[in-house]
């Protein structure tokens, strides 16, 4: 299958509506996207796309319209940057941010392609996340298409509502991930588990939209690979119903930390660049940071952000191809016509003055960071030493991340690199709503056949939820999936 490798350049930071515009300026077709969230029949929100300026650029703005009953009511900027504003003016700040940054919906004026002119200026729908109240793990009756009120929605709402609607098979996985990564962080910030969770503002209209449309423009783009260059952050605290939390806030820092999402801080910057939606979107693509040393430049796209701090305020995409793809075409083209052949990289390091605690901290680490597998073998080095030797399946474009990941957490000096050509075959990843819970699964094509099988780590929490041992558990979602799936 033919890479397409997106790069995200978010030295602006990043957030869900700059990602949706990025990827609708990079080609991601806008009446999918349109069908796909108006499938969802959430009321009180309308979706407006249209093209402004930021820093003098031409780029697209993707904005989610709330009635008055739905919008957050985060109009006064100082309620997210007190020191900005005096506490004796009770006008409304100025929100016409030309060139601002956008970190969702402190939205400027200007026309709107799809419907209509509107004047608003409601700021940050997927800002804090964080500023839930802890509740008993137990369901709320939630109307899960928009009606009456729409903060406190836990995961088993916010998935029931994205498969509702009429999203593809990849664009549902995706966003289910993308709200898994910010239930984990939520869980552990907040001392609960991801089933008693409940989301505020990332649980709102407008934050399900966006995450949505995400998973819809990278689904039909057809992206295979993510690489973020130049992840920045601001500086400062924000206000939240709790009171002031510094940046990043609690719940993106998580997520920063959890999957190891390198980023910088811009000191002239006082506010939040990087959302929690954004970095969780990041998070679930797995995206890496290296570029190819050398490629091409197929399409560019600009995403408009919408607040006015010192940077261009924008969400940079571009769809590359590595530059020695077409070296060997012919030989290229020959092992794409053989169905399930891909090319891969082992990396392979002997290791003997490691302990056994460092050694499996390490296997965590690189399976985080991208690598298709991770296993060790143990061997007997010089002078009849015990050692392991440390092997590493990955992508070309994993390679030099996992090879920092090596050298940082072992005490090798060095790495074997070969180069593999691997059968696979056809899959398909899935989650699945079976009667003991949330259940992911993986479904194998043999020729005609089809093989399931349950995700391990989604069978440990069912058993621990359901009370029941792993053996059985793993047997009950497999036996269901196979009624249901195939």
């Amino acid at each position: 299958m033919e890479k397409k490798i997106l790069v995200l350049n978010a030295s602006s930071g990043i957030s869900g509506d700059m990602t949706v515009g990025a990827l609708l300026d990079l080609g991601a077709d806008q009446d999918v996207l349109l069908r796909a969230i108006d499938s969802l029949q959430l009321e009180g929100a309308q979706v407006a796309i249209s093209r402004v300026k930021r820093s003098a650029l031409d780029a697209c703005d993707f904005d989610v319209v709330l009635d008055s009953e739905h919008e957050n009511h985060d109009h006064d900027m100082a309620y997210l940057h007190p020191d900005r504003f005096s506490a004796g003016d009770a006008s409304e700040p100025d929100h016409d941010h030309h060139g601002s940054d956008c970190h969702e919906n402190d939205h400027q004026d200007h026309s709107h392609l799809d419907h209509g002119s509107h004047d608003h200026g409601h700021d940050g729908h997927d800002h804090h996340d964080h500023n839930q109240h802890k509740h008993g793990c137990h369901d709320h009756d939630h109307d899960h298409h928009g009606h009456g009120h729409h903060h406190g929605r836990n995961l088993a709402d916010i998935e029931r509502i994205l498969r509702s609607g009429d999203l593809s098979e990849g664009a549902l996985s995706l966003a289910l991930k993308v709200f898994r990564v910010v239930a984990e962080a939520e869980s552990k910030v907040h001392g609960e588990t991801i089933e008693c969770v409940h989301f505020h503002e990332v649980g709102a209209v407008d934050s399900i939209i966006d995450i949505a449309a995400a998973a819809v423009c990278i689904d039909n783009l057809g992206i295979t690979d993510v690489i973020v260059t130049d992840l920045s952050e601001g500086t400062g605290t924000v206000m939240c119903q709790h009171g002031l939390l510094p940046v990043p806030v609690p719940a993106t820092a998580q997520i920063l930390s959890s999957y190891h999402l390198s980023f910088g801080i811009l000191q002239n910057v006082k506010g939040e660049l990087i959302t929690p939606t954004g970095a969780a979107i990041l998070a679930a693509l797995k995206a890496g940071e290296t570029l190819p040393e050398r490629f091409r430049i197929v399409r560019n796209g600009l995403g408009a952000g919408k607040r006015d701090y010192a940077t261009s305020g924008i969400l940079r995409a571009m769809l590359i191809e590595a530059a020695d793809s077409g070296k060997h075409a012919g030989a290229a083209a020959r092992i794409e016509n053989r169905e399930g052949r891909d090319e891969i990289i082992k990396l392979e390091t002997n290791i003997d003055d490691s302990t056994g605690e460092a050694l499996g901290a390490v296997m965590d680490l690189l399976l985080e960071e991208g690598a298709k597998d991770v296993f060790y073998v143990p061997a007997y080095m010089k002078k009849n030493r015990p050692s392991y030797v440390l092997n590493v399946i990955c992508s070309e474009t994993d390679k030099a991340r996992l090879e920092e990941v090596i050298f940082r957490n072992t005490t090798t000096i060095g790495i074997r690199e070969i180069p593999c050509g691997r059968t696979v075959l056809p899959r398909q990843e899935k989650t699945l709503e079976t009667p003991w819970g949330m259940a992911e699964i993986k479904i194998c094509r043999i020729g005609g056949d089809s093989v399931i099988y349950p995700e391990a780590d989604s069978v440990k929490t069912l058993s621990r939820m359901n009370g029941i041992g792993y053996a059985e558990m793993y047997h009950l979602v497999k036996a269901y999936a196979s009624g249901t799936v195939v």
